[in-house]
C-alpha cells in the first residue's frame, strides 16, 4: 500500500525540545530525549513531529540561528539527530524542522562580516539604509503587530563607524535577511537541500513566512515561496512545507502557490470562543466554507493546518481554565474538522501557560516529580506543576483522562478513511440546534460522514434535517450513551458522534 504524501493524512505534534524530555540529566531537554519517547508518540497516534529550532543559537528558544548546518550542543549532535530521524522513520513518523529563514542571529558569520561595513561582500545579505533615507521614506517606526512588538526596527551594529542601520523586525538581535540579493536565496536553497537530502528530514515549518518582504511588497513573498516550494519538491518529492502566515484568508491564499500548508490562526480563536460559550456563536462552519473556497481558487490541494495553541499563543488549557470537559470538546473539534491537526506538546495532558512566551514552553510532566527522571529543569513551571496538571503517567492509567480522550480520538481518526483524509472537504448541514455544531466531511471518492458536536453540559436530542436522511448508523462516540433512531441522534454532554 503506497503511503500518502506527508500532510495528506495523520496528526502532527509540535515539540519544544528544551522542555520535552531530558536524556542525560543536565536539566535540558535534548534530541535523545525525543528519540527515547518516539514509542509514546507512536502510541498516541502521531504521524509527524515538528521540532522547534534545533540549530546553534545564543537564545533559549533558538529562533536566532548562528549556523544553519549544525545542531545546538545543548540539544546534542548531528549524529543524535540522524538517529532520531532514523528511529522516527522506523516507526512511520515523519520529522519536520523549524527553518528560520527570515532573519539570522547577529552572531551569524554572515552578519559578523556584513557589519564590517558597506564594502564587505556580505553587506547585501541584510537590509541597510542611511538614516536620511529612513526618514525620507517614513520607515523609522513600524506598528506593533501580533507577531512583533518592535516599534523601532532600524538598528546600528555595536562599534559601527558608518551611518547605515540594519533592519530587524523582531529585535536588534535578529537582523532580517535581504531576499532581493540572489546569493541569499541560493544559500537558503542549499540549506533546505542539505536537511532534506543529507540529513533526511521530511519537510519544514517556515517561521515568519509573511515577513520576508514588507507588506507593500507582499507579491515578492509569494514569488519567493513559490521558488522555495519548487526547490523543496525537486530535492525531495512529496516533502512537506507549512507556513506561519497570519492574515485574512484572501491574503493567505497566494502562499499556497508555494507552500503545501498554512496555519489557520483565526480558526483557533473561534474554537476557543465557541467552546467557552458552549454554543456556535461564531458560525464556524460558514467561516470555514468561505476560507476553503478562497484557498481552493489558488490550490485545490491546499492543506489547512489546525491548532488549538502553539509556542506563541496562550495555551488552550489556560484559556479554558483547565476545564477538562471543555478541553475534550476543543480536542473533538480539532480532530474532526477537515484539515491537518497539530497537537502542541503537553496539550494532550492539559498543560497550562499564558504569555510571556517562556510560560507557554514549560517542562512536560511525564510523572510525579519523585519518579520523573525525564522532566526538564531549565526553568520551574509557573503554570504547569504537579499541583495544577496531572502528569502523563497518572492520566495513562485513567480511562476518563484528557490524555485517554486524545489517544482514543486520534486513533479512531487514523482508522477512518474520511476523517483521516486531511484534504477531505466540508459541507454544511441543515441542523441548527443551539449548543450543537455539526458538519459533513466528504472525500473525492464519494465517502462522507456526519459529525455532530454537543458543546454543552446536558445531553441534546439532535433532530436531523432532510439533508441528513442518508445517515443510518452511529459509527463512533467520544462518550458512551449516544443513540440513533429514525431522524434523531442523542448526543451526550460535551461529546461528539460520527454518523454515516
Amino acid at each position: 500500500m503506497k503511503s500518502s504524501p506527508i500532510g495528506h493524512t495523520g496528526v502532527h505534534y509540535e515539540i519544544f525540545v528544551r522542555s520535552f524530555a531530558d536524556s542525560n540529566g543536565d536539566g535540558i531537554g535534548d534530541l535523545n530525549g525525543v528519540t527515547n519517547n518516539l514509542d509514546y508518540l507512536k502510541n498516541l497516534g502521531v504521524s509527524a513531529i515538528w521540532l522547534m529550532p534545533i540549530s546553534p543559537s545564543p537564545s533559549y528558544h533558538k529562533y536566532d540561528v548562528t549556523d544553519y548546518y549544525g545542531i545546538d550542543p545543548e540539544y546534542g549532535t548531528l549524529d543524535d539527530f540522524r538517529r532520531l530521524v532514523h528511529e522516527a522513520h522506523q516507526r512511520g513518523i515523519a520529522v519536520i524542522i523549524d527553518l528560520v529563514l527570515h532573519h539570522t542571529s547577529i552572531q551569524h558569520p554572515w552578519f559578523r562580516e556584513a557589519a564590517k561595513g558597506p564594502d564587505n561582500p556580505y553587506w547585501n545579505y541584510y537590509k541597510w539604509l542611511h538614516p536620511d533615507e529612513i526618514r525620507a521614506r517614513k520607515l523609522a517606526t513600524r506598528d506593533i503587530t501580533a507577531d512583533s512588538g518592535e516599534r523601532n526596527p532600524w538598528h546600528s551594529p555595536r562599534g559601527a563607524t558608518y551611518p547605515e542601520k540594519y533592519y530587524g523586525m523582531f529585535w536588534s538581535g535578529m537582523p532580517d535577511l535581504n531576499f532581493d540579493h540572489p546569493p541569499v536565496r541560493e544559500d537558503v536553497f542549499n540549506i533546505a537541500r542539505y536537511w532534506l537530502n543529507d540529513i533526511g528530514v521530511d519537510g519544514f515549518r517556515l517561521d515568519a513566512a509573511r515577513h520576508l518582504y514588507r507588506e507593500s511588497e507582499e507579491p515578492k513573498n509569494h514569488e519567493f515561496w513559490q521558488q522555495f516550494g519548487q526547490v523543496v519538491e525537486a530535492a525531495k518529492p512529496g516533502a512537506y512545507t507549512v507556513g506561519e502566515v497570519w492574515t485574512r484568508p484572501e491574503r493567505i491564499a497566494p502562499y499556497f502557490r508555494g507552500l503545501k500548508a498554512n496555519f489557520n490562526f483565526d480558526l483557533r480563536l473561534m474554537i476557543e470562543e465557541i467552546v467557552r460559550q458552549e454554543d456556535d456563536t461564531e458560525d464556524l462552519i460558514e467561516f470555514l466554507a468561505y476560507v476553503h473556497a478562497t484557498f481552493s481558487v489558488v490550490n485545490q490541494e491546499f492543506i489547512d493546518a489546525l491548532i488549538l495553541s502553539n509556542h506563541d499563543q496562550n495555551r488552550i488549557g489556560s484559556l479554558l481554565k483547565g476545564n477538562t470537559d471543555q478541553l475534550k470538546v476543543a480536542a473533538n473539534l480539532l480532530l474532526t474538522l477537515p484539515g491537518l491537526p497539530y497537537v502542541y506538546y503537553g496539550e494532550e495532558i492539559g498543560m497550562l501557560g499564558m504569555k510571556p512566551d517562556e510560560n507557554l514552553r514549560e517542562p512536560f510532566l511525564w510523572d510525579i516529580r519523585s519518579r520523573d527522571t525525564q522532566r526538564t529543569r531549565w526553568r520551574r513551571g509557573k503554570y504547569t506543576t504537579s499541583q495544577t496538571v496531572r502528569p502523563l503517567a497518572e492520566q495513562q492509567a485513567d480511562p476518563n483522562s484528557l490524555f485517554t480522550h486524545y489517544k482514543t480520538l486520534i486513533q479512531y481518526r487514523n482508522s477512518h478513511p474520511v476523517l483521516n483524509d486531511n484534504l477531505s472537504r466540508l459541507k454544511q448541514t441543515g441542523i441548527r440546534q443551539q449548543g450543537t455544531l455539526s458538519f459533513v466531511r466528504y472525500s473525492p471518492t464519494g465517502q462522507r460522514v456526519l459529525v455532530i458536536h454537543n458543546l454543552t453540559g446536558k445531553p441534546i436530542d439532535v433532530v436531523l434535517s432532510p439533508d441528513e436522511y442518508w445517515c443510518h448508523q452511529l459509527l463512533f462516540e467520544t462518550v458512551p450513551g449516544s443513540s440513533f433512531k429514525a431522524d434523531h441522534v442523542l448526543v451526550p454532554a460535551y461529546s461528539c458522534v460520527v454518523v454515516e
